[in-house]
């Protein structure tokens, strides 16, 4: 499909919807699942002796329910069909609500189409999530069919929904298997847009050293150019979360794994990715074990016998060393961003030139602080667990608080730069480019 095509279909609008939608139905799933799985918040039907005939036959007899014919073990939902119905009217319609995934894909490369790739590999990472997290909701069945049951008792017939939401529920019973196969036809899009991420994934998983060589946010490293300005032909992707990249990634190449056996560039990306960390969030608390999980699915794939091996050596790899890698860079963030922070101040002038500096310490704090959250969280057992532990911390946190201080206190100082710099600067070099441009076209004649 071509960009005009694209745009005449509004594809970048749809997808705004769609992660917009998506978002709000993943929070609603995840609230279903911690009231479900807190006796404190369950459901009363859930609970009461009475239901439990009717609970195990719904459970059993789902989603062929006969309810006309089995008064004997429906009797209790008989009872309290209104109840029911306006109780878990919010539930049902929350399972109903999941997001459609129909969107047709173009020009997905990171750094040239940036808000339409994101869109697309956020979207994709939405909805799996969504699917996961259903599959975690152990009462799925029940909740659906004794809303089902009632809302037939009251008007004589099943709700409009049931038979395509039943149909769901025992289809994703094995999310990953249902999952890889709705997204097989969509591996070119889905790897291509993948690809674009590996300059700026293998430059984001630098270690301290490497930061260190190249005097990594420092200004008075090469204090002759200190006042050029930063910039990067990545601009939109520097700020760009790690864990982020990590998601799409991960459940990128778990879903559309055809290429992994095929394109030796996608393993690279995948081992780097599972090198580094050993868990990556859903939503809030609720996690993906990476390599269990993808080596669960892989094992029971033909063919895939390399790429478990594969697993295996990534999680030994993260296992030993991702807790050090990461302790060394929250080290050496502590001390860069401290100077950064101390110059600035200084010298807040520079933050006109400099404003990429800025930005990019509070994207590599950020990153630092996610990795050890969620790793502290879920790592339970292991033989070196100072690795997840950091006593110094709240430091790193203070000077985010304090960089992003600092921008907002001379955000004038910033705009009135820019403004300037795309006055004097980018305006004299699109002239340039628009007369070679006109050149090269007056030539081709």
């Amino acid at each position: 499909m071509s960009l005009t095509s694209a745009y005449q279909h509004k594809l970048a609008e749809k997808l705004t919807i769609l992660n917009d939608r998506g978002q709000g139905v993943l929070i609603r799933m995840y609230n279903i699942k911690k009231t479900c799985s807190d006796p404190k918040s369950k459901p009363p039907f859930l609970l009461e002796k009475s239901m439990e005939s009717s609970l195990k036959y719904i459970n059993k007899k789902f989603p062929n329910i006969d309810v006309r014919n089995s008064t004997q073990h429906l009797g209790p939902v008989q009872r309290e069909k209104s109840e029911i119905i306006r109780y878990l009217t919010n539930y049902y319609q929350s399972f109903v609500d999941y997001p459609m995934f129909g969107c047709s894909c173009v020009f997905l490369i990171i750094n040239l189409n940036f808000d339409f790739t994101r869109s697309y590999l956020d979207l994709i990472v939405t909805y799996t999530s969504v699917i996961l997290l259903l599959s975690r909701i152990e009462d799925r069945r029940v909740l659906i069919g004794m809303f089902n049951c009632a809302h037939e008792m009251l008007h004589g017939h099943s709700d409009s929904s049931f038979a395509r939401l039943a149909q769901m529920v025992l289809e994703y019973d094995h999310p990953l298997k249902k999952l890889t196969e709705e997204f097989g036809p969509h591996t070119k899009a889905v790897s291509e847009a993948l690809l674009s991420l590996h300059c700026l994934f293998v430059r984001r998983n630098q270690g301290a050293e490497q930061w260190r060589s190249v005097q990594l946010l420092s200004l008075i490293g090469t204090a002759s150019a200190m006042i050029n300005p930063a910039n990067s032909d990545t601009m939109a992707c520097e700020y760009l979360s790690v864990e982020v990249m990590e998601r799409w990634i991960v459940i990128g190449f778990l879903l559309c794994h055809g290429c992994l056996n095929s394109n030796a560039d996608c393993q690279k990306l995948w081992k780097l990715c599972l090198q580094g960390s050993l868990y990556i969030t859903l939503i809030r608390e609720d996690a993906l074990q990476v390599h269990k999980v993808t080596e669960d699915l892989f094992s029971s794939l033909k063919g895939y016998g390399k790429r478990v091996a594969d697993i295996k050596e990534s999680k030994e790899h993260a296992i030993a060393n991702s807790g050090q890698f990461h302790s060394q860079r929250r080290q050496f963030l502590r001390i860069a961003v401290k100077e950064l922070e101390t110059v600035l101040t200084d010298e807040p002038g520079l933050l006109g030139p400099k404003a990429l500096y800025a930005f990019m310490a509070l994207s590599f704090i950020r990153d630092e602080v996610t990795w050890l959250v969620r790793h502290t969280e879920n790592v339970t057992k292991t033989k070196t667990p100072e690795d997840y532990v950091d006593s110094s911390i709240a430091e790193l946190l203070f000077l985010l608080e304090e960089v992003r201080a600092l921008v907002r206190r001379h955000i004038k100082v910033i705009q009135q730069y820019h403004l300037q710099y795309l006055a004097r600067f980018d305006a004299l070099v699109l002239s340039d480019i628009i007369q070679v441009s006109l050149w090269s076209l007056f030539l081709s004649w």
